[in-house]
This record gives C-alpha cells, structure tokens and sequence, in this order.
C-alpha cells in the first residue's frame, strides 16, 4: 500500500469513527483491563463507554476473550499479556493502549497483521524510574536497606566506626546503558551527585545533550570495562535479552555494582548470581526480575542485593498520571490525530 492509499484508509476509518459519534451518537467502547485509577481516566469516560473491572482487579484471560469482542479500544496494562490468542476475537479493535512504557506483555506482531494500532506511556514513567533507580544505587551503596534490617531483626546488631561501611559514589563512574528520556533523568540526579557519565546508544545522542549530561558515548565493551556502576534503562529486544551475561560480567571492573529497572531479562540472573556470591561484582540493585514474580532464590539469600517489586512507578500520583497518558493516546487517536506515542507506526504504512 503506498502513502497515499494508506492516508485514505486512515481517513475513512476515522470518518466512520467521527460520524458514529457525532451522527449516530454512538460512543466508542474501550475495554480497560484492570482497576487502574479512574481520576486518570476522567476526560475518556466523558466521551467513551469503558468496560471496567468492577468484581475483581482485573479481567481474567477468558473475560478478555469474551469482552474484547464487542469495543473498539483497549487499555491494557503491562503486567497482563494481550496474546494473539485474545486480540484475534477483537475484530473491532483499532487501538491496543498499553498503561506503561514497557510493551512487551503485547503481541504486538498480531496487532500490527490485524492493523491495530499500539501505544505505551513514555512520558508519565520517566522521573518516577530514575528515581527508583537512583535511590536503588543509594541504598546499595550506603547499605541503607541491610543495616534497616539489622537494626529491626537483631538485636546484637553492631554499631561501630568499623562497622556496616558502605561505598560512596561521589567522584564515581556510572555507566548508562540506554540514554533515552528515563537514562537521562537518572543522569541529572548522579551528574549533581558528582559522578561521571559515560553511555552506550546504538545511535549517539546529539552533542548539545552530551554537553548537557556532561557525558561520554562508549561501545559497549568500554562501558563493561569503565564504569564502577552500570544502570540499565534499555528496553527489552532480541539483541537487550540477557546483555548482561557471564562474558559481559567477566569484562566489568572488581565491585562493580549493576542497577536494573528496565526489564528482568537484560540480566541473566543466574550468573549475577554466581558473580555476585564469588565477590567478582559488589552488588545489585534490582526492581524487575526475569520471571516476575519468582525471583532466583541464590538473590534472595545475598546481603549486597536490594530488591524492589517491580515498583519503580510505583506512586498514586504516577498511577494516575500513566492512566492519564494512556487515555489521551485513545482520545487523539479517535479524534484522527497522529501526535500518539505509537510503538508500531509500520501499521499506517
């Protein structure tokens, strides 16, 4: 299909859109996944009827099949996969809005045959994760969450001059591997704790953000070799699975710490494990985790790893902020706008 057709075929979907609306006043249906807050929502339930949970958190995979049958949109959210299973029985659907900037709990292959089109939420995520990963770099290092757990749990707990030292991470290198919106964010933060920056990109980023972040483009091996810190704030791709794997952790400095609130499966866990229990890396902090919910059992029983649920959005206010952010990616799509965070725009080609 060339440029034009496909603009005419956008045009007329978005027409019959607009005159069921407007002519027949007829509201669109979009089927929201989970109890996601509902003040998030509130501009879309204005012009939209929303298929809610209302019994249970979230709809159950043979709900979904059902439900989906009958709306024209749906907000999912990351922690549930929308399979091609489930997004064949929506026939009408022309919009999968995922509530996260992760993507991967959608197929998105099948949305993109059926020509659905798929969003995620990059904006509201972006200084809540740098947040979760700075202050996962803070605990570790200043062992804030093992000495939390000493002072509570025993009371032999020592206290000393010599006793429960961290590392400090002033002067430090961290080396950021994805500098996009969140690797950026988490740079301001350790830039003003005066460390050092390099990162790693497919692609350099411009020079007035270098200059910005004060930061150094490396290859990946130079980043291994360098950074006192590694944080990852990648997505989760063929060439991302398991980046940090044995060879990778092999090339890393003695101590170096790993920071993970990206996706699970950019660290192969088993052999974190195996490099922090031989003393080869000096700690981990991890909010996401490769088979969520089960964590590698070797993780749980190390005192240098800090673990996080899977929480680095993890506010009311950014709860409702994604739920926002999702529902204005729907409103402009079926107004006929194309200013949507689209994560498969091969489908309007």
């Amino acid at each position: 299909m060339d440029r034009y057709s496909a603009n005419k075929a956008f045009s007329i979907v978005h027409f019959h859109l607009l005159f069921n609306y407007y002519i027949l006043k007829m509201k669109p249906k979009i089927l929201v996944i989970a109890a996601i807050p509902r003040k998030g929502l509130a501009e879309l339930e204005q012009k939209f009827e929303l298929v809610y949970p209302t019994q249970n958190f979230m709809f159950s995979d043979e709900e979904l099949k059902v439900l989906i049958r009958n709306v024209d949109g749906v907000l999912s959210v990351f922690t549930k996969p929308i399979t091609a299973e489930v997004l064949k029985e929506g026939k009408h659907v022309k919009i999968v809005a995922n509530f996260g900037v992760g993507f991967n709990n959608v197929n998105v292959a099948k949305a993109t045959e059926m020509g659905i089109v798929v969003c995620n939420t990059p904006n509201a995520v972006t200084e809540p994760t740098a947040e979760m990963a700075f202050g996962l770099l803070l605990s570790l290092t200043r062992n804030i969450t093992l000495t939390d757990r000493g002072l509570r749990t025993n009371p032999d707990f020592k206290w000393g001059m010599m006793e429960n030292l961290g590392t400090g991470i002033f002067g430090k290198t961290v080396g950021i591997v994805g500098m996009g919106r969140i690797g950026q964010a988490f740079a301001r933060r350790v830039i003003a704790s005066g460390m050092k920056v390099i990162y790693y990109n497919r692609v350099r980023l411009a020079e007035d953000i270098e200059q910005k972040y004060v930061c150094q483009w490396v290859s990946f091996e130079e980043l291994l070799e360098r950074s006192d810190v590694i944080s990852l704030h990648c997505p989760l791709t063929d060439e991302t699975n398991h980046l940090l794997n044995e060879a990778a952790m092999v090339r890393m400095k003695q101590g170096a710490i790993i920071i993970n609130t990206a996706r699970g499966s950019v660290v192969d866990e088993k052999m974190l494990a195996k490099y922090l229990q031989n003393g080869k890396l000096g700690g981990a902090g991890l909010d996401v985790f490769e088979a969520e919910p089960v964590i590698t059992p070797e993780l749980l029983a190390l005192d240098n790893v800090v673990l996080t649920p899977h929480n680095a959005t993890g506010t009311i206010d950014t709860r409702i902020e994604i739920a926002r952010e999702a529902a204005e990616n729907i409103l402009r799509f079926f107004e006929g706008r194309r200013d949507i965070s689209i994560v498969n725009p091969e489908v309007w080609r």
